[in-house]
Parts: C-alpha cells; structure tokens; sequence
C-alpha cells in the first residue's frame, strides 16, 4: 500500500465522516431543545400549587406530572446517548484512518526523503501537510465527540436550570472555524483526490 494511497483513502473516508458528523449533529438540535422545553415545563410545574387550583380534585396530579416530564427527560437522554454512539463510530473511523496513513508514514521514514515530503505541486499539497490536516481534523472530531460525551454525562434529569440550558451549552461547543479549516483542507485536495 502506498502512502500517498493510504493519505488518498483516509481523505476521502473524512469527506464522509464529516458529511455524517453533521447530519447527527443536527439530529441532535431538536433533542436538545426539547430538553430545555422539559426544564420550563418542570420549572413551571414546580411554581403551581394544584391543591390551590379547580385540578384539586385530581389526586397526586402534580406527582404525576413530574414523574412523566422525568420520564421525557429520560428518554430524550437516551435518544441523544444514541446519537453519541454514532459520532463515536465516526470518530473512531476518522481516528483509524489516520491512524493507518500515519503508521505507513512512520514504517516508511527511513527511506522517504525530505524534499518529497515536503514537495507541492499544482495538483497537490506536500505529503507532511497532508499528514498534518489529517491530525488536525482527527485532534478535531475527538475534542468535540469529548467535550458533548461530557456534556450530556454531567446532565441530571432532575436539574431545571441546566435542563433549561443544555440547547444553549450545546450550542457552545461548536467550533465553527475549526470546522471551515477543515472544509478548507478538503478543497484545497480536490484535484488530489480525484485523481487516480
């Protein structure tokens, strides 16, 4: 296997990887809005006295109410846990494919000249940063699989405020201009990539 191959292969699964990362990511919105929608609706549960309204009548209704908001927050956790699966199958298909291309880079060191490594050409960038997009885009996708794993790990079901505030500290976490390099990356090889 060649490395300029394998750096080729690796690419070119990060184009699909990248159009998948956004596509569950985006899933992910609506969920997490949702989860801010349970948060008021638990916040203005917990502010209404139904012993002081006509719904008096219906016993352990406020008990009730609760129990089936925290049933909604649990399974929207789930849903979202779900979501995580696959950006974590992503990032590992990301994560192993550099993994490989560096692997053959490193097996094949001692033989591979500077100036080859390093060489540009109107057709494509140099191997070594060609190597380094693929680090930084790696370094990228498992920053942000961590940083949401954590996120959602540090929600409790029972906490209003940050329920309220889970849409927004998702939000938080893009990185839109790490993102864009990588877009970048990925036009600056579009005549790399396509040849054969």
């Amino acid at each position: 296997m060649s490395l300029q191959g394998a750096v080729r292969r690796s690419f070119v699964a990060l184009q699909d990887q990248r159009a998948a990362w956004r596509s569950v990511l985006e899933e992910c919105d609506p969920l997490m809005e949702s989860l801010g929608n349970l948060g008021q609706q638990m916040k203005a549960l917990s502010r209404v006295r139904v012993s002081d309204t006509p719904l008096r009548a219906f016993p352990d209704l406020q008990e009730r109410l609760q129990f089936q908001l925290l049933q909604a927050v649990d399974l929207l956790l789930q849903r979202l846990g779900d979501r995580m699966s696959r950006l974590q199958s992503i990032r590992d298909s990301v994560g192993g494919h550099v993994s490989a291309a560096l692997q053959l880079y490193q097996d094949s060191a001692d033989s591979l000249d500077v100036a080859v490594a390093t060489q540009r050409s109107s057709v494509a960038p140099s191997l070594a940063d060609m190597l380094e997009w693929l680090q930084d885009a790696e370094r990228f996708y498992r920053r942000q699989f961590l940083q949401r794993k954590t996120l959602l790990l540090t929600l409790r079901r029972d906490d209003r405020a940050q329920l309220e505030g889970a849409a927004n500290a998702w939000r938080s976490l893009d990185s839109p201009d790490a993102e864009q390099q990588i877009t970048d990356n990925l036009c600056r090889l579009g005549f790399f990539l396509e040849a054969q």
